[in-house]
């Protein structure tokens, strides 16, 4: 695939040519070392050829800067990048119009999260070479690190116009239109990349993600697989299949891509978090936790992690342990309402309404559309008496989201207490129009219709939510 930013190829053709001039303080052996050719040798290796080279005392400037060039290439391949940008220095310094150099640079500086300096040595290398497709690639992928999408389109509009069988440009430009949510745009860039280089298993990733985006689930796991089976020991395509099973509900199939993710890529801390989430989806809580617990160790600053073990705990009855990683995440995420709302819920299980208020309103705060909040901070109001509030809390959420069962049936509740049975009877009836199986509401429209002296209604709703609460639930 060509997707790699490191160019050597001049630097061998200058070197291969002097060739003919008689090696004294380094052997043809060591030159070849550094030369490097269809890269056969290891860094280790053209380190020591190059080095060598440079050394001899025997080349033109423009000999020594081939040499430092392919040294730097060299570091880079071992990830020493500070060596890396010291060589390509010296060869930029020794050859000023050495072009594939800064190319290299700026890949060294990408590699250090340097994308400005970057970017300028790939605007150099485009300067000195503007028919370089290499040096727009690379410059694209670097706007596109900083988030200027639309620079880094054009970029590879003019790598691809220059050279339209490049399909590792197609690739990124089609993760561009991803990102800008352009994916019909993205999908065609990604087909034109795998009818390239129908081997490349990251093009086929990348068009699952872009079908996931769009909903389209059975093409994205299709793309998935075939990535699998191009490169079995990527755990990427594994997590993404996972996550579009889930999307399906198909927590088994789910839980086994998950776990192979887990597999090949141990210390991934967001795959631990994938498999968690189904585990929690599923009821399976102590897997959930250590999932979660897991990711935490391996990311400490992780706060959806937290945030979900701390929901696992509060579905377990764990109380205090659900208080204690609330508390971790807001310390981590001070502007995180999902947590407030966790702790609130806590609070409100153990009876403690004000605090539980307290969390409720600063959860309001920070998401004011928070439906769910409204209605929890009702019920906190209405177990301090404070009916009226509760009222208040339970309309605004019926407002945000009309098709709230449970803010019907707990406002019913509210008007009920107030001695209100024919509002309360109203709620409880849209409760359950909304929800047929909801078995709490009929018991409470039951109980208004005895206050009102209806029995024959009363009797008729008490039977229904019996029948309800003796179903078997859905497997």
């Amino acid at each position: 695939m060509r997707g790699c930013v490191f160019v050597i190829s001049a630097g061998v053709m200058v070197m291969a040519a002097a060739l003919i001039a008689p090696a004294a303080a380094q052997t043809q052996q060591q030159i070849d070392w550094c030369v490097n050719e269809g890269n056969v040798f290891s860094p280790d290796q053209a380190i020591d050829g190059c080095t060598a080279v440079i050394q001899s005392g025997r080349w033109s400037a423009k000999g020594l800067a081939v040499a430092y060039n392919n040294r730097g290439y060299a570091y880079q391949a071992k990830r020493d990048f500070d060596h890396a940008v010291a060589d390509y220095s010296e060869a930029i310094r020794l050859d000023p119009t050495y072009a594939n150099a800064y190319n290299n640079r700026g890949s060294a500086y990408q590699a250090k999260g340097d994308l400005d300096r970057a970017i300028a040595d790939y605007g150099e290398a485009i300067r000195l070479n503007p028919k370089d497709a290499v040096a727009l690639y690379s410059r694209g992928k670097a706007f596109q690190d900083k988030g200027d999408l639309d620079r880094a389109i054009a970029d590879y509009n003019e790598a691809i116009r220059l050279d339209p069988k490049y399909a590792a440009a197609y690739d990124n430009r089609g993760k561009a239109f991803q990102d800008k949510g352009d994916f019909d745009r993205a999908i065609a860039d990604y087909n034109e990349a795998i009818r390239l280089d129908p081997k490349d298993a990251n093009a086929y990733n990348n068009r699952g993600n872009a079908y996931v985006a769009k909903g389209d689930f059975d093409r994205a796991i299709a793309d998935y697989s075939e990535a699998i089976r191009l490169n079995p020991q990527d755990a990427f395509p594994y997590n993404n299949r996972g996550s579009a099973y889930q999307a399906k509900g198909d927590f088994d199939r789910a839980i086994a891509d998950f776990s192979e993710a887990i597999r090949l890529d141990a210390k991934n801390a967001a795959i631990y978090y994938n498999r968690g989430i189904v585990y929690q989806a599923n009821g399976d809580f102590d897997r959930a936790i250590a999932d979660f617990s897991e990711a935490i160790r391996l990311n400490p600053k992780d706060a959806f992690a937290c945030n979900h073990r701390g929901d696992a705990y509060l579905a377990k009855g764990d109380l205090d342990r659900a208080i204690a990683d609330y508390n971790e995440v807001i310390r981590l995420d001070p502007k995180y309402a999902d947590a407030y709302y966790g702790r609130g819920y806590a609070y409100l299980a153990k009876d403690d309404f004000d605090h539980a208020i307290a969390d409720y309103n600063e959860a309001i705060r920070l998401d004011p559309k928070f439906a769910a909040a409204y209605d929890n901070r009702g019920i906190a109001y209405q177990g301090k008496g404070d009916f009226d509030r509760a009222i208040a809390d339970y309309s605004e959420a019926i407002r945000l989201d009309p098709k709230s069962a449970d803010a019907y049936n707990n406002r019913g509740k509210a008007y009920q207490a107030k001695g209100d049975l024919d509002r309360a009877i109203a709620d409880y009836s849209e409760a359950i129009r909304l929800d047929p199986k909801f078995a709490l509401a009929y018991s409470n429209r039951g109980k208004a219709y005895q206050a009102k002296g209806d029995l024959d209604r009363a009797s008729a709703d008490y039977n229904q939510a019996k029948r309800l609460d003796e179903a078997p639930s859905a497997q």
